[in-house]
């Protein structure tokens, strides 16, 4: 399905077009009449009599050839509540042969600050398919044309938002593509294709990661054919010197277990181990693409946890880069390796103003939150209440989790600086990320965004229809616009 949205003006034919007209809360569509003939206006204000009006929406059939598209705007509604609004209409209009619609933009009510900019973006978001590997491929395509001379975005919020969609099905078409395809090699590749956008793209290979003592990264994916990889995005934005705010994701492309191996149910949806590092990505094209007067750095690191003779083991002993040793009890604990390295060198290569990671890193979030929200984890008060905020705006909400020094004796081990889990049983997802806080070295502030029951939704969600959910891109662009811009 694809959709073209035009603010070309196009002659509308008031016998056969698609109409979609907004009024209020009430469905009152006597301001209306001047954009119906008048047994469209009899037949629809006949049936509205009857109706529901408590839902958001009504589609008339008015012929054969013509449809009518009624959307109630609501008292009080935010932002999110305008793009739940649009990707209804999406639903409701997903069907059938290529069609095009009109959208009056003059019959829109109430004082909302860009009400059609979030209505059409929230539709976009819900139009998402990956069917890269369909052999019979539909060419479907719904033309939407803003017709009237008010409440257009202006070319400025088309832009951000066109960025923004962009940046987010980028992360999503990283998360959908299988382990055979996205492999590290593969991934570097695309990554390094993003320089055309106006990034500074950075590829420290095996190689450089060696020289830079980055074993715990490198100690992941030794069992791969595939080499392992971390690779820094940087985004110049600002007219002065700033310090650069910091993201960092986990990018593993395959997630076997290693030899502690995972049952063998549901580990093909191990391709989306690699979703915070996806978010990474699509936050920094988006941030390019838009052209974000901020300075940004995504650093991700890239690998591939698999089984072979030359595999990590349990119980071997890692350095990390920052000179502390971890005895890698389970295999499986192999995103807070990456992450370890990752953050290190981020904080002492950038010296960023903040730093956030994202991470499909626990199961034991899952079994806390579901897939209602994402944890989160802070050494930082200001900077997780700016998360919080950003969060519940653009619906990507997070539940803070506790983060205390009594955790850290789960992790001590006897044999190195520290273990890579908890073998004690319980708090899974607080260890994880305090063994993540002993990478922090210089106090910056830090959060920690553990998104294993966000990234991916069998049945889908309201701003997407099931499949990658590109969670993170819009709500780390939410904090910076909100905060940093």
């Amino acid at each position: 399905m694809s959709i073209e949205i035009n603010y070309s003006k196009k002659t509308i034919s008031k016998s056969s077009s698609n109409l979609v007209l907004f009024s209020n809360d009430k469905f009152n569509i006597s301001s209306l009449k001047k954009n119906l003939s008048n047994s469209e206006y009899s037949y629809i204000n006949d049936l509205l009599k009857t109706s529901d009006l408590k839902k958001n929406l009504f589609v008339f059939e008015v012929n054969s050839k013509k449809k009518i598209v009624l959307v109630s705007i609501k008292n009080n509604l935010k932002s999110s509540d305008i793009e739940n609004l649009g990707a209804e209409f999406y639903g409701r209009i997903n069907y059938g042969k290529n069609s095009e619609y009109f959208i009056l933009s003059d019959s829109v009510v109430g004082k909302y600050d860009n009400f059609l900019g979030h209505f059409l973006h929230g539709l976009k978001l819900k139009s998402y398919e990956f069917k890269k590997y369909k052999s019979k491929k539909e060419s479907r395509l719904i033309s939407i044309n803003i017709a009237g001379n008010k409440n257009k975005p202006s070319s400025q919020n088309q832009l951000k938002f066109r960025a923004l969609e962009a940046g987010t099905f980028y992360a999503r078409d990283l998360v959908s593509e299988p382990g055979n395809v996205l492999h590290p090699d593969e991934y570097a590749k695309r990554l390094s294709s993003l320089r055309k956008d106006g990034l500074k793209v950075n590829i420290y290979d095996e190689k450089k990661l060696k020289k830079l003592g980055m074993h715990a990264l490198l100690g992941v994916g030794m069992g791969s054919i595939r080499g392992s990889y971390l690779i820094t995005m940087e985004w110049n934005g600002a007219k002065n010197n700033s310090k650069p705010l910091a993201f960092v994701g986990k990018g593993v492309t395959f997630d076997t277990g290693g030899y502690s191996l995972k049952p063998a149910r549901f580990m093909e949806d191990m391709t989306y181990d690699m979703a915070g590092s996806a978010a990474v990505v699509g936050l920094m094209k988006n941030l390019a693409l838009r052209k974000a007067k901020i300075n940004a750095v995504g650093v991700v690191g890239l690998v591939e946890n698999m089984v072979s003779g030359v595999a990590q083991r349990p119980g071997d002993i890692v350095k990390s880069y920052s000179g502390k040793t971890v005895e890698v009890l389970n295999t499986d604990a192999e995103g807070r390796l990456v992450l370890a390295d990752a953050l290190t060198f981020t904080e002492k290569k950038f010296k960023p103003k903040f730093m956030i990671d994202l991470a499909t890193l626990t199961g034991a979030i899952i079994v806390s939150l579901g897939s209602e929200y994402a944890g989160l984890f802070s050494n930082d008060d200001k900077l997780s209440k700016q998360i919080l905020n950003a969060g519940e705006k653009v619906e990507e909400k997070l539940w803070r989790m506790p983060l205390h020094k009594n955790y850290d004796k789960l992790i001590n081990s006897k044999n190195a600086d520290m273990q890579n889990i908890n073998y004690v049983g319980g708090a899974g997802s607080t260890t994880a990320a305090q063994f993540l806080q002993r990478f922090i070295l210089n106090k910056t502030p830090w959060a920690h965004l553990d998104i294993a029951g966000m990234a991916f939704s069998k049945y889908g969600g309201a701003l997407n229809s099931g499949g990658a959910t590109g969670f993170g891109v819009r709500l780390l662009n939410q904090l910076i616009e909100e905060n940093y811009e």
